[in-house]
């Protein structure tokens, strides 16, 4: 290691142990990664980036969908939507948007937002929003969802970096008195803001109202003198222990919001310990994961503010949530097609011709249960499975194949192992890639692609099938945790040491501290336990490569593990060693591409 290293090193555990212990916080392991919203393990990048080795990162705006509302930028320039308003802020790091509309010219009114240097009241000038784009109004913030997370977005467009110091809000009456000598606006605007934003016009504006008798927000941008931090932010901002965990971005890179034991203030705690601002629950956008803010085990809690219902303003939340909607549609997988849908599909199908290690304690599936399940069939032998990922590709063990494709063909919808039913497909191999740091000795990195021949005149490799559906790749290896129930599927071995006649499966549990067990033969860089250290139930020889598959809170399903190696099958303390596929996903993705491997963080 490096000498800048180490000393980056140490700067990090000063960091880490600078924070005061909290039990919302987890311990200084977690916050010694430094993770903030653009660490994509952990949180989706939004529409306008993309996950690239762990690390949300700008998209070119023309990779933006169309058919969304169009935006007026500072510029003058039009254009096609909010997402590319937002990647081209994010390319530039300055604030693009003025408002949404389809007028747009250079001496049109543009949104301007300022802070009040000596009240710190917010003013914002908003555009008109009729057709021709004409005229303007002065408003000030309603005090009602003004919180950290806006404030740092207006500070850090007066030019402060970090942000703001503090929030608050004075009262209307008090400051029309001290300013009686001006002309102070007599509406106000709601506003509520992520935390990425550039400007407040890229945030979320409520309809106006009359200021009246309330309060309107407030924000102080100058940062203190560091006498004491409690919590260190990754940008280096300083904020008090109570600001961290409540699903509010107080640091301005959401620092404050990824490592957290539990959350403060009805705050909503995502599985892989992030807090979620409480509106963010069942608002029909997953922002967990797993998609547990949005699984029907959630729902919006009751001391949730009022539905807010834009009628003049165009609102950026729903923008983003169109844009991820159909960007996500662009693959589907995870979600098998019920039997009734099957046999409905096979009613009015017309099919064209086909071209000519054991689940130990499994049970038998149903004859379409398993529909990413493939079987991987060398010389007219079956010794191996697979999983369907979409496209063109099936992944597999490095250890069930050779730089050979002419020698191994690709069955789909295979229950009997020596036979076909109606819904069987039988697809030849291209190409086969091999992991470059596969290990046989030692299985290391024992994972393979296998790429299937087109049909001819075709883009695609296999007919339109209702019993083959394509399960989803995993970008993050924190995406399921310890003891999370998935569910492995195979023709191998048996109790009885015969392979089955049927395709099997059976839930296993995903198991920590795999060294243990099989000390430094298992590799924690891309190797997963799983199974039942009783025993009962495992994955042998007959099963290898085949699918280790765990469903999220939404019910989606997920390519986790490949079946590997293992000491023995089924004998207590020897669980089945798994590859896992996360660890691979970059890999994954360069030979297949964005759109067949994955609906989310692309």
């Amino acid at each position: 290691m490096t000498s800048a290293g180490v000393s980056l090193l140490l700067l990090f555990s000063l960091i880490s142990s600078s924070v005061t212990a909290d039990e919302f916080l987890e311990p200084a392991e977690c916050l010694d990664r430094n993770l903030t919203r653009q660490s994509c393990d952990l949180v989706f990048c939004p529409p306008w980036q993309r996950c690239v080795d762990g690390r949300c990162s700008c998209k070119p705006p023309y990779s933006c969908p169309s058919g969304q509302t169009p935006v007026c930028g500072h510029n003058g320039r039009k254009l096609n939507s909010y997402c590319q308003a937002m990647a081209l802020s994010c390319r530039t790091n300055k604030p693009v948007m003025s408002h949404f509309g389809d007028t747009c010219t250079a001496d049109q009114p543009k949104f301007r937002g300022s802070i009040d240097e000596g009240t710190g009241v917010v003013r914002l000038v908003l555009p008109g929003t009729g057709s021709s784009g004409g005229g303007v109004e002065e408003v000030l913030v309603c005090q009602d969802l003004w919180d950290m997370a806006a404030a740092n977005v207006a500070c850090r467009a007066e030019g402060h970096h970090l942000g703001a110091a503090s929030t608050g809000s004075t009262s209307y009456v008090l400051l029309k008195s001290v300013h009686s000598d001006q002309q102070l606006p007599s509406r106000c605007v709601s506003i509520h803001c992520q935390g990425y934003e550039n400007s407040l016009a890229e945030c979320v504006i409520y309809n106006k109202r009359g200021v009246d008798h309330g309060d309107v927000a407030t924000a102080t941008c100058i940062q203190p003198p560091d006498e004491r931090c409690e919590f260190r932010c990754v940008n280096r901002k300083c904020v008090s222990l109570s600001q961290t965990c409540d699903g509010v971005d107080d640091c301005g890179d959401r620092s404050d919001e990824m490592c957290c034991k539990k959350c403060r203030n009805g705050a909503f705690r995502c599985s892989t310990g992030v807090c979620l601002h409480k509106e963010a629950v069942g608002d029909g956008q997953i922002d967990c994961l797993d998609g547990e803010d949005e699984s029907k085990t959630h729902r919006r809690p009751e001391t949730s503010l009022p539905v807010l219902t834009n009628t003049e303003y165009i609102s950026p939340k729903t923008e983003t949530r169109a844009t991820r909607e159909q960007l996500e549609s662009k693959l589907n997988c995870g979600v098998p097609k019920t039997f009734e849908e099957i046999h409905e599909d096979e009613e009015v199908r017309e099919r064209r011709g086909g071209r000519v290690k054991r689940v130990v304690g499994g049970l038998p599936t149903a004859p379409t249960q398993i529909q990413w399940q493939i079987a991987l069939e060398d010389n007219g032998k079956i010794d191996c499975g697979g999983a369907y990922i979409g496209g063109c590709w099936v992944l597999t063990a490095a250890h069930c194949v050779r730089p050979n494709p002419s020698a191994f063909m690709v069955k789909f919808s295979l229950w009997k192992k020596s036979s076909a039913q109606g819904t069987t497909d039988i697809v030849p191999v291209k190409n086969i890639q091999i992991h470059p740091k596969y290990n046989a000795s030692s299985y290391e990195n024992d994972i393979a692609l296998v790429q299937l021949e087109k049909l001819p005149f075709s883009d695609k490799c296999l007919e339109d099938n209702p019993a083959v559906r394509a399960v989803c790749v995993p970008w993050s290896t924190e995406l399921f945790r310890i003891n999370h129930t998935c569910s492995i599927s195979g023709w191998g071995r048996t109790a009885e040491g015969k392979g089955s006649r049927v395709l099997l499966w059976a839930n296993v549990s995903l198991i920590d501290n795999c060294g243990n067990f099989y000390g430094h033969r298992f590799n924690e860089d891309g190797m997963l336990c799983a199974g039942d250290l009783e025993g009962k139930v495992d994955s042998c020889q007959g099963d290898s490569g085949g699918p280790l598959v765990c469903e999220d809170e939404l019910g989606v399903s997920y390519l986790w593990g490949i079946v590997s190696w293992g000491e023995k099958c089924g004998q207590p303390g020897f669980p089945g060693v798994y590859t896992q596929v996360a660890h691979y996903f970059e890999w994954i993705r360069l030979h297949t591409g964005w759109p067949a491997v994955t609906k989310f963080n692309s």
